[in-house]
């Protein structure tokens, strides 16, 4: 007994504290010109998300710490995480034995006196915590599978009740909503329990962003692009390794009214490529570099990274999966190469002048064998730069020659860098002038597996190095 009630003290002492942690973490809006996502204050936003989807199902609140300081550690700022989850989790109870629903009913949440006692007071304290550290929780209401699969228990009356009360108890925090949950709404009913559940969160929560994750190669665009309670679109480029999927970016890019676009599932770190390990076997850090950088130069306003073992917190001594082969528990895939390469990405965006970034692809000179340059499948070139001209990269996902417009630049001489997405370190290349209207550049290590940016600055701007605070 007195162990239970030290334990209600802690978790409501957290509470407190984390709510204030929670209040100091800005409101995030999306930029005046709709295309990215700022803090209240005006600043930059980059969203470098986590996937954890069944971080509040599986985890105990020790391993959960452990999970969220390494986050915070490595510069991710959102974790995404599901309250419904994927694996089970309306009948299969938590770490602690606890299920989130009376009867399997969304209108119906399981709560009870005290501040440990359900499963809700587990994904407060998650939450709290995740605050605590400074991010941000991608929270999604529930896995697409509840509304979307052969036996749902949501229809539009309880799902506009779950979105009521789930927005109650975690408008206090800061938290994004992403509704949906790799499923796809392909009729007008199940349209009907989205906008439901939007409409619901959206009654109580006016001010936390929000979006819909689909399944892959597919964008939130194809359904709810016009709706008002779509901050965002979300998108899912899928787990493979080409870059084909990506191409869609650009079409949302230029979709009107603008929005931003969010990479909230890509391939992830050890996962199965094509789902299938016997004839592909699985990702590694390179293609997982791949995909980060060929979402955001083409567009998206942040990205999400993912480890296979650590979206099912797979722990084999503890009896959690495995789903579809993971190569490791959880404990280990969180310190996996790519998983602490992905703050690169986000560092050198916000090294340089930020809401006038637009996708460039004609920045890149095609070669007579366009295959090779701007490449194809694995291969694939993609260049972004600043719409006022002071600025533009290249992302070289192997050490090729090719060729760039520099008249593109609004620049008398031009400052270049290569820049390494493996270390987040740069290295001058030098100045020239910008006297022509092409100029060629041969990564500093050629072959495979090897990317690097290229970065073109106006000299006269004096940016810092690449990576480096602007």
């Amino acid at each position: 007994m007195r162990r239970s009630l030290l334990l209600q003290s802690v978790v409501a002492l957290m509470a407190f504290t984390s709510a204030a942690c929670a209040n100091e973490l800005q409101a995030l809006q999306v930029s005046p010109n709709g295309h990215y996502l700022q803090y209240a204050d005006g600043k930059p936003f980059f969203y470098l998300g986590d996937t954890a989807w069944e971080l509040f199902h599986r985890l105990h609140r020790e391993e959960a710490d452990r999970y969220l300081k390494n986050r915070a550690e490595k510069g991710y700022n959102v974790i995404q995480a599901v309250a419904l989850a994927e694996l089970d989790g309306v009948d299969v109870p938590n770490a602690y034995g606890h299920k989130p629903l009376k009867d399997r009913n969304p209108a119906m949440p399981d709560t009870r006196e005290g501040a440990a006692n359900d499963y809700w007071d587990h994904v407060d304290y998650i939450v709290q915590k995740a605050n605590a550290e400074g991010m941000y929780i991608g929270l999604l209401p529930t896995w697409g599978r509840y509304w979307n699969d052969g036996n749902p228990i949501f229809n539009e009356e309880n799902a506009e009740k779950y979105g009521r009360w789930i927005a109650e108890r975690y408008r206090q925090y800061r938290v994004i909503w992403i509704l949906g949950g790799d499923r796809n709404p392909d009729n007008g009913d199940k349209q009907t329990i989205i906008r439901a559940m939007a409409r619901g969160i959206r009654s109580v929560d006016k001010e936390s962003l929000m979006t819909f994750h689909p399944t892959g190669w597919t964008s939130s665009s194809k359904w709810f692009h016009q709706d008002e309670w779509l901050d965002f679109n979300g998108r899912q480029s899928g787990h493979n390794q080409r870059y084909n999927s990506n191409q869609q970016i650009l079409d949302d890019f230029h979709r009107s009214p603008a929005k931003p676009i969010m990479e909230i599932e890509p391939l992830y770190e050890d996962h199965p490529l094509e789902f299938n390990p016997d004839n592909e076997g699985h990702s590694n850090a390179w293609d997982v570099r791949r995909t980060l950088y060929w979402s955001v130069f083409y567009g998206s306003a942040g990205v999400t990274y993912g480890h296979h073992s650590v979206w099912q917190m797979y722990d084999k001594e503890k009896g959690r999966g495995p789903i579809n082969r993971p190569l490791m528990p959880w404990q280990k895939a969180i310190d996996q190469p790519a998983a602490g390469q992905a703050v690169h990405l986000r560092r050198l965006m916000e090294s340089r002048p930020y809401f006038s970034r637009v996708p460039s692809p004609d920045f890149i000179v095609q070669d007579e064998v366009q295959t090779s340059v701007p490449g194809a499948g694995r291969y694939r070139f993609v260049a972004t730069m600043d719409s006022e001209g002071t600025y533009a990269m290249v992302y070289a996902p192997i050490g090729r020659t090719f060729s760039v417009r520099t008249s593109m630049l609004k620049a008398e001489r031009i400052t270049a860098w290569w820049y390494c997405p493996r270390t987040g370190k740069a290295e001058k290349i030098g100045k020239f002038a910008n006297d022509g209207e092409y100029k060629a550049f041969t990564p500093p290590m050629p072959g495979e597996a090897l990317d690097w940016v290229l970065v073109l600055d106006n000299a006269e701007c004096k940016y810092p190095a690449p990576g480096k605070p602007i």
